[in-house]
């Protein structure tokens, strides 16, 4: 099971680091992830490998950022948004990079390379780009932070490219094919830095 811990400040959200692999650290908001070379336990590891999407309505309002980041055995998610609506929003990493409006439907589904079920909570297992719900306050702002253990940024990153969708209701974490989300409200392609 996934907990998750979330705090507010104004009346933004910010939902705290969760490791879906086996540790969950409640109250530890993980900083900005930075470029050259992280510490990792008590081993350096290189970094540099990271990519962002600019998220972006049907209408082409932008709303904020995803960042995906290679740190040690998986891949460090990133999302900030403002401008969205105030409740809980499916957030997944999709499978190919591309997002025409108006449904974003070009995304494809979520990023899946070993053909599991959806869902943090599914017991057959997650796609490797579910994500907790991206929680939003009253404000429209909302941020999230999340480790896809075992990803890597070459697999992500592959010809078609890959992009991040906030979906317009909440994900129930365990409903296949992507948890009741709801349409898809906002896309961005990530773009290797």
């Amino acid at each position: 099971m996934v907990a998750l811990a979330t705090s507010a400040g104004c009346s933004s959200e910010t939902t705290t680091y969760v490791d879906n692999s086996t540790d969950i650290l409640a109250n530890d908001v993980m900083p900005e992830p930075e470029t050259g070379n992280m510490m990792m336990g008590n081993a350096m590891v290189p970094g540099g490998e990271r990519a962002e999407a600019v998220l972006k309505t049907a209408d082409d309002t932008e709303v904020g950022t995803a960042v995906i980041q290679q740190m040690g055995d998986g891949l460090q998610a990133t999302v900030q948004v403002s401008g969205v609506p105030a409740g809980k929003h499916g957030a997944h990493v999709h499978m190919t990079g591309t997002c025409e409006a108006p449904d974003f439907k070009s995304a494809g589904g979520h990023w899946n390379p070993e053909g599991t079920q959806h869902g943090l909570e599914n017991p057959q297992g997650a796609h490797a780009g579910d994500m907790p719900n991206l929680v939003v306050g009253a404000d429209g702002s909302g941020s999230l932070t999340f480790m896809l253990p075992g990803g890597t940024f070459e697999s992500l990153m592959e010809d078609d490219g890959a992009a991040f969708v906030v979906h317009a209701g909440e994900d129930d974490l365990s409903t296949d094919p992507a948890g009741d989300a709801g349409a898809r409200f906002a896309c961005g392609v990530f773009e290797a830095e």
